[in-house]
């Protein structure tokens, strides 16, 4: 891409327009410029056009994300064009207009800016200007707000003809600088970039200033007796409580990640009277439904119901939800079309309470909740100024079932492993736990990590990845209530729980005469006990949400291996040795599987091993405690030090698949101790 000051330009202004949410939501809208280049082949100057590619968001948008077409084999298109009724075609034909390797793949979006005679175009989806696109009168406020400057365009599904639509438009009125897209966004043109942008935000920003000032002071009218928030405290426990339950539901057809949020404008919705009216109507803007679906579970009873009486509602409305849309589908299906992708809602909203999400990971939840907040304000510009009137249920059909979307979706790369996986590692802010979060990250899934010392664990977080990825929590284990707090934690980061590791550990070698009562007690506090409180914990969620789940317990070979000045510790686990097959008799009906690792002495990165039993353990052996690690290797069959990666690559190992149908196992990480070997 030789134009460096026009890609330059294009990049700025599309980060610039891409970090405001008013301007437009996650990876919706596009952007574009033209220029010219020279032809390596010819020599001869070409004009080209960079426009926004396929999946991109503006926000974070690089030059790898740009198409590269040449303008005038795009425009030659015209020529070819087969209709409306086969505009599809035409997305396979921008490959012939590439330019060079041709960048990133051209989205449905381009004909709009390509045909549209101006240098630089935005398409974007402002809350503000979809508010109008969905107004039952947006034409007339649409001249009424904006004069000659901005042209209505009736609602057109994203293509070729729509491009050629606005391209018409422009021709037809050379004073305007946009355009209103009928239940879409808004498209907005200049001759320079800074013009572009300028046209872009003027259109945003006085759409947003005639709803603030001309509309309804109460667009969702009065609120609903017991429908208003509820005290922060009760709304989040409720919301832990209610999580499991929902995240079962929503994966009935297929296992989903979650994401709850309990934002301002969503409770406000909840609360007031038009919100069961308002949300049966569904989402408009086509970015909007393609992630929320055609419209979200609303649970219809006060925020003050009780758990048990809304657990049983959600459960008919759930059921209902799932023979609506079965319904939906058929009714607009045809022989073409692609099956039916699950019946499960993406959104379900709970007056009082908030909203959850459901996505194939945390991202996809995470935007999709992103996106309904949009189009609940969406909602609350078109009530405020007029009433809510979005494009029909067969247009929505149309776009989600779209033969290019479905297309989209199957160039998708083949999850990970544990996708959809959420996992809660106690002991993760070192050693074995962090080596473990870090490896079931790796292979798809979603990760809590809970340590005594919080901070740790949040770094440990962050060294894994975003938010979307890993959460770091404090948690004493010892503690009940503490342990009821990061498994609550783990359900409204991520909507439930799959996979619980026991690692969280302590030791302290001493002989049987110098081993105190509160020796003993701290270590099987820690372990036996805390492993204890966590699974109890986590099995209640597993066994609401009906998915099934693991639980590995991180053990020792000195739970059957018996060595000297280690009593409290060894004793403490072969305690949650025998926990292990317990809890695997007791679960396994509910298709929760209970396994165990046997590591022999982890010594680097141990958090166990450099908080003092190292240099005790090393003295017992009348070794350097430098040498440990390799003292502990040459005792070995395989005389090779097992390391805290070993470890975690265990714990996968039980959990990746392969091992669909063991339950009640300890695998020993040890290099080979004769001694530890099970019997």
């Amino acid at each position: 891409m030789a134009n460096s000051s026009a890609v330059e330009g294009l990049i700025a202004r599309s980060n610039r327009l891409g970090a405001d949410p008013r301007n437009t939501n996650y990876a919706g809208g596009n952007t574009s410029a033209k220029g010219h280049d020279t032809d390596p082949v010819t020599g001869e100057p070409v004009e080209l056009m960079w426009v926004k590619g396929s999946g991109g968001d503006l926000g974070t948008l690089t030059e790898r994300g740009l198409a590269v077409l040449r303008l005038d084999r795009l425009r030659a298109l015209s020529g070819v064009y087969p209709g409306v009724d086969r505009e599809d075609e035409m997305v396979a034909a921008f490959d012939y207009a590439l330019h060079g390797k041709g960048g990133a793949a051209p989205s449905i979006d381009t004909a709009m800016h390509g045909l549209v005679e101006a240098d630089h175009v935005d398409h974007l989806h402002p809350d503000s200007g979809i508010a109008l696109a969905t107004a039952a009168d947006g034409p007339e406020l649409t001249r009424e707000i904006f004069g000659e400057k901005v042209v209505w365009v009736p609602w057109r599904r994203p293509g070729w003809q729509l491009g050629q639509d606005i391209a018409e438009i422009k021709r037809a009125h050379p004073e305007a600088i946009g355009t209103v897209l009928g239940g879409h966004g808004i498209t907005a043109w200049g001759e320079s970039s800074d013009d572009c942008e300028r046209n872009s935000r003027w259109i945003i920003d006085t759409a947003a200033e005639h709803i603030a000032e001309h509309g309804r002071p109460d667009p969702f009218g009065a609120v609903l007796d017991g429908y208003a928030a509820l005290p922060e405290p009760e709304r989040r426990a409720k919301a832990a409580a209610l999580a499991p339950v929902l995240r079962g539901l929503a994966s009935t057809d297929k296992r989903q990640v979650g994401h709850f949020t309990d934002g301002p404008e969503v409770l406000d919705f909840l609360a007031r009277a038009e919100h069961p009216r308002l949300a049966e109507l569904g989402t408009s803007c086509p970015d909007h439904f393609l992630r929320t679906k055609v419209k979200p579970l609303v649970l219809d009873l006060p925020a003050t119901a009780p758990v048990e009486e809304s657990v049983r509602r959600l459960e008919e409305l759930h059921a209902q939800y799932r023979e609506d849309y079965a319904a939906y589908y058929r009714r607009h299906a045809t022989p073409d079309s692609p099956p039916m992708r699950g019946a499960d809602p993406a959104i379900v909203l709970i007056p009082g309470v908030g909203m959850f999400s459901y996505g194939g990971d945390k991202q996809t939840a995470r935007v999709a909740g992103e996106f309904y907040v949009n189009a609940i304000n969406v909602m609350r510009g078109a009530e405020a100024l007029s009433t809510y009137s979005p494009i029909d249920e067969r247009e929505k059909f149309r776009i989600e079932y779209w033969a290019l979307e479905e297309a989209k979706l199957r160039r998708r790369p083949a999850p990970k492993p544990l996708a959809t996986k959420v996992a809660l590692v106690t002991g993760a802010g070192s050693g074995i736990g962090k080596a473990t979060a870090a490896r079931l990250a790796s292979d798809g899934a979603t990760v809590v990590l809970a340590d005594l010392d919080e901070a740790k664990a949040r770094e440990a977080a962050a060294e894994i990845g975003s938010p979307d990825v890993a959460v770091g929590v404090g948690a004493d284990v010892t503690d009940e209530d503490a342990v009821a707090a990061a498994v609550d934690a783990a359900v409204l980061a991520f909507g439930g729980l799959d996979v619980v590791v026991n690692n969280a550990g302590l030791s302290l070698s001493k002989p049987l005469l110098e081993t105190t009562a509160a020796d003993w007690d701290l270590q099987h506090d820690v372990m036996a006990k805390g492993s204890f409180l966590v699974s109890k914990a986590a099995a209640k969620v597993l066994i609401e949400q009906g998915l099934g789940g693991d639980i590995v317990y991180v053990v020792s070979k000195n739970g059957v291996f018996a060595g000297p000045n280690n009593v409290a510790y060894s004793a403490t686990k072969a305690d949650q040795a025998h926990q292990v097959r317990l809890l695997a008799a007791e679960l396994g009906g509910h298709a929760i599987r209970v396994n165990g690792v046997n590591p022999d002495g982890v010594v680097r990165g141990s958090g166990i091993f450099a908080g003092g039993w190292g240099a005790q353990r090393a003295k017992v052996y009348g070794v350097a405690e430098e040498d440990l690690g390799e003292f502990y290797a040459q005792r070995t069959l395989l005389k090779r030090e097992v390391l805290p990666e070993h470890v975690a690559n265990a714990v996968f190992a039980l959990l990746g698949g392969d091992l669909s149908h063991t339950t009640g196992l300890h695998v020993p990480v040890d290099a080979g101790v004769a001694a530890a070997f099970l019997r």
